[in-house]
C-alpha cells in the first residue's frame, strides 16, 4: 500500500516541543510539505525498507563507512572482472595523450 494514496482517516497524537515543532515545521514547508506530509512520509519509508529508514546507533559512522568501503570494493572487483584481456587496457602515456594531458 502506498502511504499518499490510501484514505487518512485515523489519527495519530505525540507531545513534542513547541520550538522542535515550529522549526521542523518551517524546514518541511520549504520542503513543500506539512508535518503530517512528512510523518507519513516517514511512515512509508519506514514499510519501504522494513524498519527505520536511517542507521540510529553510538556506530552509525563506522556503519556507514564499512557500507561504503564494500560498495567501493564490490565496485572495483566489478572492474576487473570486467576486463576482456590486458589488450583492453590502457597505458597512462596513452590515457594522458588522449585527454592532452602533458605528463
Amino acid at each position: 500500500m502506498n502511504i499518499v494514496d490510501a484514505p487518512k482517516t485515523g489519527t495519530f497524537q505525540m507531545r513534542i516541543n513547541p520550538e522542535v515543532k515550529k522549526q521542523v515545521e518551517s524546514l518541511y514547508a520549504k520542503c513543500g510539505m506539512t508535518l503530517t506530509d512528512a510523518v507519513n512520509a516517514f511512515f512509508q519509508q519506514s514499510l519501504n525498507v522494513g524498519g527505520l529508514p536511517f542507521l540510529m546507533n553510538q556506530n552509525s559512522e563506522a556503519v556507514i563507512r564499512q557500507q561504503a568501503i564494500a560498495l567501493l570494493l564490490a565496485d572495483v572487483k566489478a572492474g576487473e572482472d570486467s576486463v576482456k584481456s590486458e589488450s583492453d587496457w590502457i597505458s597512462e602515456e596513452d590515457m594522458l595523450s588522449e585527454f592532452g594531458v602533458q605528463a
